[in-house]
């Protein structure tokens, strides 16, 4: 659809920034606050760039004050941020550490005093180590108990002042590097093992959405997910069925359960085939369908292009670029079903990650037509090498540009019919990016911190900062 004229962003529109607590917070040891999976993980020699730990991160434990100010200064109207569970139950469950509390209370009163939206995401990654050790975390159903309580426990004390909430963020993505590529803790590669730990997952998100309700009957609350909408290398019909093969087990598996409680038959009558369905318990169907979220969350970053994939001889799991040497990513698929491609329309990152601005579009327009749900896009942005220049300057005009591009398709989306709600860009500050340390930039706000030796952590706009600043000014471009 090309439209003469654009719909206008709501004038509620929530422009906001993104964080995870182990990826900004640091004091990963103080105020009694208990050890997660990636504190224990990151130690593992050769799992991080260079060794990063989450240790002190960008210290926003210690400096949200600070990082609050430039928000308001930026004029943000929303931060996504997440709670870490070992910080609220160091044990993952038992007696609540009332410091860890009290550091999410001044967190949220400081953006409410500076009319700043909170939305708070229950779980971004970081599982107790305590719950890992005992029960195996995610492969056992115990985790759904342990996980209510805590959710819970955040809806009673935040619950009065927090409207929007996330249940799980990109569950397909701590999964799969946990259970699949052994990237991500634990560590396992074990494919039947990883379909099970995703319907304990589901099972724990509905349970929490169910809660919700009783807790905050006037809030609202999704799970993110991050999609990468599936393409065909081609029009030839075995490509088209190669990227219906993809949309059904990298996408639907996850989304069909969040907005109807049912996994999708095709994908579901092969794992039952391969041998590699999860066992589903009496009752858990009618709990997931008790689990409808009121917003999708989408984490969207990049289209991934399919092919066919012969079953004998196919191409298995390749390899992610996590050193930000552009063309070291290696292509990945699963034999009789699909493998990935490179679209050579599109523009990649450093990281190999496609740029595809009117792919969000797309993301926007399928979940819109499946589900029909509003949107919330609560991860989008550039991870890149930025430079610090003289006189505090990082000209960042390449994030700038990303940036426009996918506001411009979103304002598309909307006129399109989309329901949105709000666009977090990933993220606020500089940040730990998981594997790929400190070098992998993406903050609207450098921050000075690095592999090597002791760094002060000064806080320093970027170019982005002022026009991001802008954008929300107009409420749009």
């Amino acid at each position: 659809m090309i439209h003469k004229t654009l719909k206008p962003f709501p004038q509620d529109f929530l422009w906001g920034a993104a964080s995870a607590a182990y990826q900004v917070e640091g004091a990963w040891d103080v105020d009694g606050k208990g050890v997660t999976n990636w504190d224990q993980f990151v130690r593992i020699p050769g799992k991080t760039f260079k060794g990063t730990t989450g240790d002190v991160a960008v210290d926003h434990y210690h400096r949200f004050k600070e990082d609050v100010r430039l928000m308001a200064e930026m004029g943000l109207k929303a931060y996504r941020f997440s709670v870490s569970w070992a910080r609220i139950f160091p044990n993952g469950r038992g007696d609540v550490n009332e410091k860890g509390i009290a550091f999410y209370d001044e967190l949220i009163n400081e953006l409410q005093s500076n009319q700043i939206e909170p939305i708070l995401t229950l779980y971004h990654w970081d599982l107790p180590q305590v719950l890992q050790d005992e029960y195996g975390g995610w492969e056992s159903r115990r985790i759904i108990e342990d996980f209510t309580n805590y959710s819970v426990e955040c809806f009673k004390r935040f619950g009065d002042r927090v409207k929007y909430w996330v249940s799980l963020n990109e569950q397909n993505i701590f999964t799969s590097h946990g259970y699949v590529h052994a990237t991500h803790p634990p560590g396992i590669i074990d494919q039947k093992l990883f379909y099970q730990v995703n319907h304990h997952a589901n099972l724990a998100n509905a349970s929490v959405i169910k809660e919700f309700r009783k807790f905050v009957p006037n809030g609202q609350i999704g799970p993110s997910f991050a999609y990468s909408p599936a393409y065909p290398a081609s029009s030839k019909p075995e490509d088209i069925l190669a990227a219906e093969n993809a949309e059904e087990l990298n996408n639907h598996w996850w989304m069909d359960i969040y907005a109807w409680g049912k996994y999708p038959k095709a994908a579901w009558n092969y794992l039952v085939e391969q041998g590699l369905a999860p066992v589903v318990e009496e009752g858990d169907f009618a709990l997931l369908k008790e689990g409808k979220p009121d917003f999708m969350g989408l984490n969207y970053y990049q289209t991934t292009t399919f092919e066919a994939n012969p079953l004998e001889g196919g191409v298995g799991a390749g390899e992610m670029n996590t050193t930000g040497i552009k063309g070291t990513s290696k292509d990945t698929g699963i034999p009789g079903l699909f493998k990935t491609t490179v679209n050579s329309n599109l523009e990649r990152t450093n990281w190999d990650w496609n740029i595809d601005p009117q792919g969000l579009r797309i993301a926007l327009r399928r979940i819109t037509n499946r589900y029909d749900l509003p949107i919330l896009i609560s991860e989008n942005g550039l991870g890149e090498y930025d430079k610090l220049e003289g006189q505090d300057l990082i000209h960042d005009d390449y994030r700038i540009a990303y940036l426009r591009a996918h506001v411009a398709a979103i304002q598309e989306a909307i006129s399109d019919g989309v329901d949105m709600l709000g666009y977090c860009v990933w993220s606020f500050t500089d940040l730990l990016s998981w594997l790929n340390g400190f070098q992998k930039r993406y903050g609207f706000v450098y921050v000075n911190q690095h592999e090597e030796g002791i760094h002060d952590l000064r806080r320093i706009k970027k170019d982005s900062f002022y026009w991001y600043k802008q954008v929300i000014e107009a409420n749009g471009l």
